[in-house]
């Protein structure tokens, strides 16, 4: 190594060691090895793209760094105590701490964004089975090319792929969780005019007759703890929940007054505290709420409202269904501190993915995306790609012209999967978000604001 390559380790060496002693930011796992490999001299850096909203705690110092490579080597101690004077200045920045999910077990209720073949097993929902392709490379019962956010969540907690409570074939293990979710799933109780049964009460009733279920068979045969979540389980486990998106789309497809919206948001929210209860008084005592994302952005909902141009934001969503999505989340928060109120043994994280899908869909190039409306899996082409007659992966006959609704060559390059739902790219970008834990309030902790 040249003496400016030394320097530049040097830098690199100590921007590291400050960083990480005085513990003040979290840099991502990513960036880590990065710097590690150059400082350290080894040639295994793992070629992934980094995340950029790490990347971005390093863009002052690397502006050094880049004028430095450019700079005469008499100049390098100059440099150097330059940065050495950053690196001091960057231990006061503020504290950043990723999550540490350590429990083992979930139980899951939501619907289609946390449905890992609910649906399909339940209901025998048609899928196509384009629905897997990318990561799982066959059927999978998933709504997305891949893996959803409580799959990635899933893995770091380092547990397997969560198993629908609804699948029988295979002989699935629930021993560390079982997952309640199914697409189209509503808070509010489902009737005969409703798509889907399994709504949230109904996936309630589910989880007590599963648990009734395996403590009783525990109890006759510890074996099949093999399988089967130990009874502890269900006070340590963590308990998730991403629903509410289906009833704010009903009722805005139904038109919907505004006062109409918030009364049903009320008595969501009536409902999902009812919910949480019954599961603190039976024993859960770490809940985690994800609030819902901007449904307005959805290529679905844009090619609905969307025709009429003054319906859309700056973003190209429709505008009225990001504030009805962000009253939702105000009160949904606002539930969840009542919830910790009335249940004081009770940790609970709310969850900020409105901030995160919008933060990726204003910012999509930043981040790798090409399309942050268009739909990867679907008919009519540019802008969105969308046509509600034919779903994702179907062949139709449209006025004597054949159909179909194909995938996009490279499902990494869209935000959007199908019209409905996000790719595995952009669920990864998600849950990496989340992971940082940025956009996460855990109200017992105090009412801390969201580091944006």
């Amino acid at each position: 190594m040249d003496d400016q390559g030394e320097l530049l380790g040097a830098y690199l060496g100590i921007a590291l060691f400050s960083f990480r002693i005085a513990g003040k930011f979290m840099l991502h796992e990513k960036v880590l090895k990065l710097l590690n490999s150059y400082v350290c001299g080894s040639n295994e850096v793992e070629k992934r793209e980094l995340d950029l909203s790490s990347l971005s705690y390093l863009i002052l110092p690397l502006k050094f760094v880049f004028t430095f490579l450019q700079a005469p080597i008499s100049m390098a101690s100059l440099y150097i105590h330059s940065l050495i004077k950053l690196a001091f200045l960057c231990s006061f920045w503020p504290i950043i701490t990723p999550l540490s999910l350590n429990y083992p077990a979930v139980f899951n209720f939501g619907d289609s964004n946390s449905d890992t073949g609910g649906l399909v097993a339940g209901k025998a929902f048609p899928l196509t089975r384009l629905n897997g392709q990318t990561y799982f490379h066959e059927f999978s019962g998933r709504f997305c090319d891949g893996r959803l956010i409580i799959d990635f969540l899933m893995e770091a907690m380092e547990l397997p792929y969560m198993n629908p409570y609804l699948e029988s074939v295979g002989s699935p293990s629930f021993q560390t969780g079982c997952n309640f979710a199914t697409g189209g799933a509503t808070i509010q109780p489902a009737n005969a005019a409703s798509t889907n049964p399994f709504s949230f009460n109904l996936q309630l009733s589910q989880f007590f007759r599963f648990k009734n279920r395996v403590l009783t068979l525990l109890s006759k045969d510890k074996e099949l703890e093999k399988y089967l979540p130990a009874e502890d389980y269900f006070k340590k486990a963590l308990y998730t929940f991403d629903i509410g998106q289906n009833d704010l789309d009903g009722a805005l497809y139904s038109s919907a007054s505004e006062k109409q919206v918030l009364d049903l948001v009320s008595k969501l929210m009536s409902d999902l505290n009812y919910g949480m209860k019954r599961l603190y008084d039976a024993g859960a005592r770490n809940f985690w709420v994800h609030n819902t994302g901007p449904l307005g952005c959805l290529p679905r909902i844009i090619s609905t409202v969307g025709k009429n141009r003054s319906n859309l934001d700056e973003q190209g969503c429709i505008a009225s269904h990001n504030r009805a999505a962000t009253v939702f989340n105000q009160k949904l928060r606002d539930i969840c501190l009542q919830f910790l109120a009335q249940s004081p043994e009770a940790n609970i994280t709310y969850v900020d993915i409105y901030s995160i899908k919008l933060k990726l869909i204003s910012n999509y190039s930043l981040y790798g995306f090409q399309q942050p409306s268009m739909a990867c899996c679907g008919y009519g082409g540019p802008p969105l790609n969308f046509d509600s007659r034919i779903p994702c992966g179907v062949t139709k006959d449209l006025n004597g012209t054949t159909a179909t609704a194909n995938p996009c060559n490279n499902t990494a390059e869209y935000i959007n999967w199908d019209g409905n739902h996000y790719t595995e790219a952009a669920n990864r970008f998600v849950a990496d978000q989340i992971l940082t834990g940025n956009y996460s309030d855990s109200p017992h902790l105090g009412a801390l604001p969201f580091v944006n």
